[in-house]
C-alpha cells in the first residue's frame, strides 16, 4: 500500500543551505500536498542525530567550512548512511554532492567524503557558473525519467565518477561535473566530460541549482514515488502553467549563445 504521509528530511540547512537549495524540500512537501497527501518538513540541523527513518532527504550547497562540518558530522553520526543502505532516496545538490563522495578537496586539504557515491572531487581551473541541461541517463534510480534536466550551476569542483556511479544526465549545455582539465589523463575522459551529476544505490546528486525540483518537476516526482513505493506513473498528474512557464523560459536559456552554433 502506498505511504500517505510523507517525512521529508531536510538535512543541515544551517551548513547547507547557502544556495536556496532548502527550496527542493518545499517543492517536495507542497507537489505531495496537492495530491492530498499529509507530508512534513524535518530539519535536521548540525549536531542533530539525523534519523534513519524518514521517508525521503535532501542536501543543499555550502561552502569549503561548511562542507567540512556536514561530512564530519555526517561520518559520525551515520543515520543518513543508514537510510541510504535502507534504500531510502536522497537527493543531493552540488557541496552535498562532493560531501557524499569519498573524498573532496576544501579549504586546501583532501577531506574524507561520507562514502555514498563512488566519486571524488577535485578543483577545476575556473569556476563554473551558468545554465546547465541534460539528457537523463535512465542510471538505476533514475529509470523512469524522460524529461530534459535543467538548473543553474555554480561550483568549482571537478567530480570524477567512479566505476559504482552513474551520471546523472548527459550535458547537453554548461560546465558539468568536471573540466578538461580534470578529465584529460583518465581512461574514460569522453564520457566523463559529458557527465552531471550522480547516481548510487537510492542517492540522486547533482550541481543544478534553481532549486532543481521547481525546475524539474518530473525528477521531484520520481523522488516522490520513490518515497511512497509506488510508480511514477502511478502519480496524479499535476497541472501547474507557471512551472512549465518556468521550464520552458530556463530550457531555452540553456540553448547554446549564436557564437557556438
Amino acid at each position: 500500500m502506498a505511504k500517505t504521509q510523507l517525512q521529508i528530511g531536510l538535512i543541515l540547512p544551517d551548513v547547507l543551505g547557502t544556495y536556496g537549495d532548502d527550496g527542493n524540500a518545499l517543492v517536495l512537501r507542497q507537489r505531495a500536498r496537492m495530491r492530498g497527501l499529509s507530508a512534513e518538513i524535518v530539519p535536521i540541523k548540525l549536531g542533530e542525530a539525523v534519523p534513519d527513518s524518514l521517508d525521503v532527504y535532501t542536501l543543499g550547497g555550502g561552502e569549503d567550512t561548511a562542507q567540512i562540518l556536514a561530512a564530519e558530522h555526517l561520518i559520525k553520526d551515520g543515520g543518513l548512511t543508514r537510510a541510504a543502505e535502507a534504500g531510502r532516496p536522497i537527493l543531493s545538490i552540488c557541496a552535498g554532492l562532493q560531501v557524499l563522495g569519498e573524498s573532496f578537496r576544501a579549504s586546501g586539504q583532501i577531506i574524507d567524503g561520507v562514502g555514498l557515491i563512488d566519486a571524488t572531487t577535485a578543483s577545476m581551473a575556473e569556476r563554473a557558473i551558468g545554465e546547465v541541461s541534460s539528457e537523463p541517463t535512465g542510471a538505476g534510480i533514475t529509470a523512469e525519467l524522460t524529461e530534459t534536466l535543467t538548473g543553474f550551476e555554480n561550483h568549482m569542483g571537478a567530480t570524477i565518477l567512479g566505476p559504482a556511479a552513474q551520471p546523472l544526465g548527459k550535458l547537453i549545455r554548461g560546465q558539468g561535473n568536471a573540466d578538461t582539465a580534470a578529465t584529460a589523463d583518465l581512461s574514460d575522459a569522453a564520457e566523463q566530460r559529458i557527465a552531471e551529476g550522480a547516481v548510487q544505490g537510492s542517492v540522486i546528486a547533482t550541481y543544478m541549482h534553481g532549486p532543481a525540483l521547481a525546475r524539474n518537476p518530473q525528477l521531484a516526482d520520481l523522488l516522490l514515488a520513490k518515497a511512497m513505493g509506488v510508480a511514477l506513473t502511478d502519480l496524479e498528474p499535476l497541472d501547474i502553467p507557471a512551472v512549465d512557464k518556468l521550464r520552458t523560459e530556463r530550457l531555452n536559456a540553456s540553448k547554446p549563445p549564436r557564437s557556438q552554433l
